[in-house]
């Protein structure tokens, strides 16, 4: 009985495992397939002649060496300046006492329920009227901060004992030196959790720069999948091409650092 439950467990596990994968795998195959094997129904999976063409053309189609260098900047911005906004919330949450804390924090939590879109005219408005559209840094600004990181972030903290803490102002330690030399080297899973959800989630941002931004100098990698859709009709296999270029970097983030992040999402949640 034992090993049917083991049995039946690893087979939904890798049946789970396939249905995630096969869609960037049919990406990456369509990818090398000609306009007529891409179009064929019933549909064929493996191509009889690998297409490596369609991989040049993305590149000249659009500027993705522009794209792909703003996307970095943008990015690694982006990261670091959540990241240090994230610690320094998390442990005023965490460590501070100060009167309406824990309605601070309700309340920014709750703010989590409002999608992205109702804050995109907010957000537009704001960047107009600093002068900031069309700029890299139009693209940051927005996303400097974040309540869902630092609830991850709070409770990692509140799930270090207080003892460590008193021992460290009792040897002399303020706030400052406390935080950054002991709490930020502990939480390390949670901060490399974090930095690796907003690194994912700001290259694969469309909405906000295609609103922010008017030209190419500005653009980033998913607006370059726009060269791919044309009035006459959208070329598949060069779209796939286009998208697995944009798609594998943050794959393969994801597999090298996956158990971080499952190790900083489950214990930041384990209180709080």
């Amino acid at each position: 009985m034992d090993k049917f439950k083991r049995f039946l467990v690893y087979f939904l596990l890798i049946l789970g495992a396939v249905m995630m994968a096969f869609p960037f795998v049919w990406m990456f195959v369509s990818s090398l397939k000609t306009p007529a094997e891409v179009n064929a129904t019933p549909p064929t999976f493996w191509p009889k002649q690998l297409m490596f063409e369609n991989y040049k053309y993305a590149f000249e189609a659009a500027p993705f060496l522009t794209y792909f260098q703003n996307s970095i900047i943008v990015m690694v911005s982006s990261v670091s300046v959540t990241m240090f906004t994230t610690i320094l919330a998390a442990f005023a949450f965490s460590r501070l006492k100060f009167p309406g804390r824990d309605l601070a924090f309700s309340l920014s939590v709750a703010m989590m329920m409002v999608p992205f879109e109702m804050l995109v005219i907010t957000n537009f408005t704001t960047i107009v009227d600093l002068g900031l559209v069309d700029t890299l840094i139009a693209l940051i600004v927005p996303f400097t901060t974040s309540v869902f990181y630092t609830y991850i972030l709070r409770n990692f903290f509140l799930s270090i004992p207080d003892s460590l803490y008193y021992s460290a102002r009792v040897d002399g330690a303020n706030n400052w030196r406390y935080l950054w030399r002991i709490m930020v080297p502990i939480a390390k899973p949670a901060l490399v959790t974090i930095g690796l959800l907003n690194a994912i989630a700001s290259w694969n941002s469309f909405l906000w720069p295609l609103i922010a931004t008017n030209s190419t100098k500005t653009r980033t990698l998913p607006f370059g999948l726009y060269a791919f859709m044309t009035s006459s009709g959208i070329r598949y296999e060069r779209l796939m091409a286009a998208s697995t270029i944009v798609v594998v970097p943050m794959i393969l983030i994801f597999i090298i650092f996956r158990k971080y992040i499952v190790a900083g999402v489950s214990r930041g949640g384990l209180k709080g």
